[in-house]
């Protein structure tokens, strides 16, 4: 085991707060309630719709937190209103599999304020396949599927600000300019690793006046135009034969807050997709924005 870095002297609260982890509180608000089943009549024909977006968000939700599978689910949500002492009762586990693909899930974020640093990466999570010791054993299964999970995070707060869920052929500059329209508020600077280093993401972020940080590949030349943020890490990389000393002066370490929030999402909600359909798996994965104490 390593050394630790930092020596831990206040062991009464570091113990309570460890203890604390395992708590289970779930609080449910009376608008949430009075909210849980919906009596509008319909449009056209058909059955109402029982059940309002916001339950359907909710047990998707307490689904990823508790890794559960859609029936095992149920149970424990009924379970839970039976100790609450509530008048509800979860959604049967067909419907929730059916309507996580079309759900309106309303995420409420800040639309005020500046964004002084915006930090911007990709991670892969995994729908079919095996665990990493089998592959090393046996080799990898043909039925490998991959889905990438793009987040940017805001560098001073720490808040996932968008998030947006694409195939795995899909590149990490591909989906800039989709990520960063999810949100109007004005941004100074954003950073990203050298996989965003195209004038494709260039042109996306400085048509929003966003000052690009983004280290130029090994190798890279001057472009003509309006890169002078670009051009001026290219000109520090001939000078000093790598991107360490530019990385110094713009303070690319902020960049780390992404990996941290990559590494939050997959402790908390696994690395790994349940559901097989893919307008599902956005479904599943577009509320994380509203999970404040991922930034904590």
């Amino acid at each position: 085991m390593a050394k630790q870095k930092f020596k831990i002297t206040n062991w009464s609260a570091y113990n309570k707060a460890l203890r604390q982890r395992g708590s289970l509180t779930i609080w449910l608000d009376e608008s949430a309630i009075a909210a849980w089943t919906d009596c509008a009549k319909p449009e056209g024909r058909g059955r109402p719709l029982h059940y309002t977006d916001m339950a359907i968000t909710t047990v998707l939700m307490m689904k990823r937190v508790f890794n559960l599978p859609l029936r095992a689910l149920q149970g424990f949500v009924d379970s839970i209103f039976t100790l609450m002492a509530l008048p509800l009762r979860c959604p049967d586990y067909s419907l929730v599999s059916k309507h996580a693909k079309s759900v309106n899930i309303s995420i409420k974020t800040p639309t005020r304020g500046e964004i002084s640093h915006l930090v911007i990466d990709a991670t892969g999570l995994k729908v079919f396949g095996e665990g990493e010791w089998k592959v090393r054993q046996h080799g990898a299964d043909r039925r490998r599927v991959w889905r990438k999970l793009h987040l940017a995070a805001d560098g001073v707060t720490h808040e996932i600000i968008c998030a947006d869920l694409s195939l795995s052929g899909t590149t990490d500059a591909q989906a800039l300019p989709g990520l960063i329209n999810q949100t109007h508020r004005k941004i100074r600077e954003a950073s990203a690793d050298g996989a965003y280093d195209t004038r494709y993401c260039h042109d996306a972020l400085l048509r929003k006046k966003i000052r690009p940080l983004i280290p130029p590949r090994n190798g890279a030349q001057y472009w003509p135009g309006r890169y002078h943020e670009r051009n001026h890490a290219v000109a520090n990389q001939h000078l000093s034969g790598g991107n360490d000393v530019w990385k110094k002066k713009v303070g690319y370490h902020r960049r780390s807050v992404a990996e941290t929030a990559m590494f939050r999402i997959k402790t908390l909600l696994g690395g790994h997709l349940s559901l097989r359909d893919y307008d599902a798996q956005v479904g599943t994965r577009r509320w994380a924005k509203r999970w404040r104490w991922l930034k904590r």
